[in-house]
């Protein structure tokens, strides 16, 4: 099989885009030369590697199988860069990092830190429900991965680098928003609004709430901690929420943290990557510049 490395970034390209003419802007060139080289891919290899389903590109079996493997090549290829240019005393190259949304009240933040003493470093930043960071993470599209809950189906490495406390909110002026002890026998004939199933918080406060033998009246299931807060605001219902999405001044002015005993629930933050996946060394030095500013967050 004769395949050449910018072959292998343009079909990588196309297996994350899911176009043909979105992968040729990527590894700028034109689309018939695009067209041209993944015909080259599909002869050199000698079965069909995708096909096109109403003007999107569908990889078959093979073709997540080459681009596995192209995945493979692309990450150490940079690995290397990355180590000649420490040779030369230089940090550039790239961190592809995916996170659940909850992260986004601190991840953004710490990169920002983390970009001024790195300022050549190129930052890729998913942000998505742990749905979505789990199916990444399973495909290896990223270095690291920062998430609440960490997946028991996957070989991973998997380290805690920060307490995620969770919250039990009200609106402001609920009743219970001024008492200074709540019992959770007294939660009964409330409604709850919970994040969509799948979600790390969901998980977490429902094993919680099993272990208390509590069964929770679940009024909504909303998909970010955005419109939770505004749920509770409106006089919807209770909700569990990480302290961190309760950070924000508005936050602060319109929802009571409940003081009841069984809270705040215990959690974790976690890095995560797949099991003996070797670090590029800027996904080294960013793992460990989370874990000291973790210790500023706690």
């Amino acid at each position: 099989m004769n395949i050449t490395f910018r072959q292998i970034r343009l079909f990588l390209a196309l297996a994350e885009t899911g176009s043909v003419s979105a992968a040729a802007r990527m590894v700028h060139v034109t689309q018939p030369t695009a067209s041209m080289a993944l015909k080259e891919i599909t002869d050199a290899v000698g079965v069909p590697l995708y096909e096109v389903v109403a003007r999107k590109v569908h990889l078959t079996h093979m073709g997540h199988e080459l681009a596995k493997t192209a995945r493979a090549i692309s990450a150490e290829w940079e690995a290397f860069e990355q180590q000649v240019h420490g040779i030369k005393g230089l940090t550039q190259g790239k961190l592809k990092l995916a996170v659940v949304s909850t992260a986004k009240y601190f991840i953004p933040r710490i990169l920002g830190i983390f970009c001024v003493k790195y300022p050549q470093i190129e930052i890729s930043l998913e942000v998505l429900n742990r749905d979505g960071v789990v199916k990444r993470l399973e495909e290896n599209l990223d270095d690291l991965y920062i998430m609440s809950q960490s997946p028991l189906h996957i070989e991973i490495d998997d380290e805690i680098f920060m307490p995620n406390p969770l919250m039990l909110v009200a609106p402001k002026n609920h009743p219970f928003a001024s008492k200074s002890h709540i019992d959770i026998s007294s939660l009964r004939s409330e409604k709850f609004i919970f994040r969509e199933k799948g979600s790390g918080t969901r998980m977490t406060t429902e094993a919680h709430f099993k272990k208390l033998k509590f069964t929770a009246d679940v009024r909504l299931e909303l998909g970010s901690n955005e419109a939770i807060k505004q749920a509770v605001i409106g006089g919807l219902g209770l909700a569990v929420l990480s302290k961190y999405s309760l950070a924000d001044h508005s936050a602060q002015d319109d929802v009571a943290i409940l003081k009841c005993k069984e809270f705040p629930i215990n959690s974790s933050w976690h890095i995560v990557s797949p099991k003996g996946k070797r670090l590029s060394p800027i996904a080294t030095i960013f793992k460990k510049h989370l874990s000291e500013q973790a210790k500023d967050w706690r």
